[in-house]
């Protein structure tokens, strides 16, 4: 079964952007991977981080994206948050301009999402 996490309620610190984390996965155990997807069905930016075994999807629902955007605007560093633990995740502004111009136009990826996506960062 797929083990996902949720990150929400982001804030700015300085020029970081962080994201409370919600689930049942512990961050002190993930290595970021770099990596973005997309899932169009729940509308969401999804960051790959990995444990030993597996990897753990930590998604970005469209409430958070406003912030997104800013981070990836001014290319600042973002982060996950759980208690005293936190998360880099590298790359994701890199990734995230990728994605985002795949997703224009495209609707491959659902209009629903292109439509969502094009309104807030484009």
């Amino acid at each position: 079964m797929r083990k996902t996490l949720t990150l929400k309620n982001s804030t700015w610190e300085e020029n970081n952007l962080l994201f409370a984390v919600e689930g049942d996965v512990s961050i002190e155990t993930l290595t970021p991977t770099g990596q973005m997807i997309v899932d169009s069905d729940q509308a969401a930016f999804v960051y790959l981080a990995e444990n030993e075994d597996e990897y753990i999807y930590l998604y970005i629902y469209e409430n958070e994206w406003t912030n997104l955007k800013e981070a990836l605007d001014k290319q600042a560093r973002v982060y996950a948050m759980q208690g005293d633990s936190e998360l880099g995740l590298a790359s994701i502004t890199e990734e995230l301009e990728y994605l985002v111009q795949n997703i224009e136009g495209n609707s491959n990826y659902g209009e629903e999402l292109v439509t969502k996506v094009e309104s807030i960062f484009l």
